[in-house]
């Protein structure tokens, strides 16, 4: 279960460094950072999705 919280912390990540490879006006670093989001993002959700979300006690 706590694979959709590093999925997630991934996810977050990634578009972090997205945001600021555009700030820099960094293409490669952009072109990682959306293609980590699209696919931790996507891993997150499906996890979510087929698992569900881990009980916080």
């Amino acid at each position: 279960m706590g694979t959709v919280i590093l999925f997630g912390l991934v996810t977050i990540l990634a578009f972090i460094g997205m945001i600021t490879a555009v700030k820099k006006k960094n293409g490669l670093g952009f072109m990682f950072g959306f293609i980590t989001f699209a696919l931790f993002g996507w891993f997150t959700v499906m996890t979510v999705v087929h698992s569900g979300y881990p009980a916080l006690t």
